[in-house]
């Protein structure tokens, strides 16, 4: 174990320690709000190391006396660098605003008491900004996404009208289909294919998104399956057709979105699920000097390779800790190979290094793993996510042919190499918590649809056979929208469609 000395200077100093994020404006509505602390000592330092994790106490509640308000209001995270997450849930709106306190030893930290002025919107609130690039402001969304812009520069132009010819003849067979249609903020829906129960994925996230910020009117096709399912290239006659996917690939030319995982996790953050991209964010495991020097995987049998990991594992004992959890797709190995127990995500960083490799498209674990502060060794993929162009091999992770021939090696250059392995892992961890962090997830769907609404030679229809996503119904949490609606056209009724 490695332990620090302390002196005078090491004390943390409440007055100088630093608050800030999203979830300290009022106008940034989320499923789960979310804001930073960062410790610093009384000699005005920022802390790199956890001060403890019940350094801080936060306190929420509403500006109007008396007004109880449901709100979550967990512990803050400790991301055992100095610096904490703090996460809350509302399940109602704060009409006067929320006061948000933060302690330590009662002591008011930074600025504290924090001052929300009203309207605070819960999640559910159906209240969208109407003037986009002032919602895109207030989220501080990016100017360009790399991956947007390479998924869109095959498709300069987008008739919807052969899209509606062309899309269900090849592709409603080949898994799941959802054409969309957003006319006045309003979503409508129906499925092509037999396997679109994925569908309340997208659902959610846009009703979530129409729920904020006014979506352009747009007519278009999500792909729930795993595999992306574009192959055309651009100079092929007749050329693609922009498929929205979750996965894209080298192969393929669909417009990415963030995965279904990568969605439903920023959804249900402190309600639904156990592992999302911001509590991973307080267990990533003992410090780095703490942790055991081997590689790492668990997984499904989704993949020969996870199976070559397995036998790499037993002639590297000391090196790879590798174990199938599951078998579907190579049932018969399963005698000679064994099956592995399955261990808790948050153990999985109580190893320095972490293999990721491909499942039947992208291994989507892979965004958790970079959350973490083990360094990930990637297998070499034609498979991507969304995020994946912001990343720079032997930067932010440790690149691994896909044959794994190098593993063994790399993992021996890693322990050799042991501060510059840290360093990629810290530099990996960095980047992944902005680009996974969730108003970069919303940012990222609205520039595509409005990238994509912009390219539409033809108004979007909604068509006969389409039926309308409502937007879900809370009567614990009322809600009453001061903000100005803004509404461009008729109400459509549903004989008109």
């Amino acid at each position: 174990m490695k332990y620090y000395t302390f002196c005078e200077s090491d004390k943390l100093n409440p007055d100088q320690c630093l608050v800030w994020g999203s979830g300290l404006d009022p106008e940034v509505v989320l499923p789960v709000r979310y804001f930073y602390i960062q410790a610093v000592n009384s000699a005005g330092k920022n802390f790199t190391y956890s001060p403890g994790k019940d350094s801080f106490q936060v306190r929420i509640s509403s500006l109007t006396p008396g007004e109880h308000i449901r709100i979550h209001v967990p512990q803050p995270l400790d991301r055992a660098d100095g610096s904490f997450l703090m996460r809350y849930r509302l399940y109602g709106s704060a009409p006067k605003g929320l006061k948000v306190e933060v302690f330590h030893k009662d002591q008011p930290v930074g600025q504290s008491p924090y001052i929300l002025k009203g309207p605070v919107y819960h999640e559910y609130c159906d209240c969208p900004e109407a003037d986009p690039s002032a919602w895109l402001s207030t989220m501080a969304c990016p100017t360009q996404e790399p991956q947007i812009l390479k998924d869109f520069s095959s498709f300069p132009s987008i008739d919807l009208q052969r899209l509606l010819q062309e899309v269900p003849r090849r592709f409603a067979q080949r898994g799941g289909l959802i054409h969309y249609t957003i006319l006045n903020n309003k979503i409508y829906r129906r499925a092509l294919g037999k396997y679109t129960d994925f569908k309340m994925f997208s659902d959610e996230m846009l009703l979530s998104l129409a729920r904020k910020v006014r979506l352009p009117d747009i007519e278009f096709y999500i792909n729930v399956g795993d595999w992306p399912m574009e192959t055309r290239k651009v100079n092929d006659t007749p050329g693609p057709v922009p498929i929205i996917s979750w996965c894209g690939s080298t192969d393929t030319r669909d417009i990415i979105l963030p995965t279904y995982d990568i969605t439903h996790s920023t959804l249900e953050t402190l309600r639904g699920v156990s592992n999302d991209l911001l509590s991973v964010q307080g267990n990533t495991g003992p410090p780095w000097v703490n942790k055991t020097e081997q590689a790492f995987f668990r997984g499904r049998d989704s993949r020969e390779e996870r199976l070559h990991l397995v036998t790499l594992s037993r002639k590297n004992p000391e090196l790879l800790d590798a174990g199938i959890t599951g078998y579907f797709f190579f049932r018969e190995k399963e005698k000679e190979l064994g099956k592995a127990p399955l261990v808790g995500f948050f153990n999985f960083f109580k190893y320095k290094f972490q293999v990721n490799v491909d499942g039947t498209v992208a291994a989507y674990r892979f965004p958790y793993l970079m959350l973490g502060d083990s360094v990930v060794l990637k297998q070499a993929s034609p498979y991507y996510e969304h995020f994946y162009a912001h990343l720079q091999p032997g930067r932010h992770y440790v690149p691994v042919k896909r044959s794994l021939s190098d593993l063994i090696d790399k993992i021996k250059w890693a322990k050799k190499n042991d501060a510059e392995a840290q360093a990629i892992a810290r530099e990996g961890q960095t980047l992944a918590r902005e680009l996974l962090q969730p108003t970069r997830l919303y940012c990222y769907y609205y520039t595509v649809l409005q990238m994509y609404a912009e390219r539409q030679t033809s108004r979007p229809t909604v068509h006969k056979d389409m039926e309308l996503v409502p937007q879900p119904s809370d009567h614990t949490a009322l809600c009453k929208c001061e903000r100005e609606m803004q509404r461009d056209g008729p109400t459509l009724k549903k004989d008109e469609f």
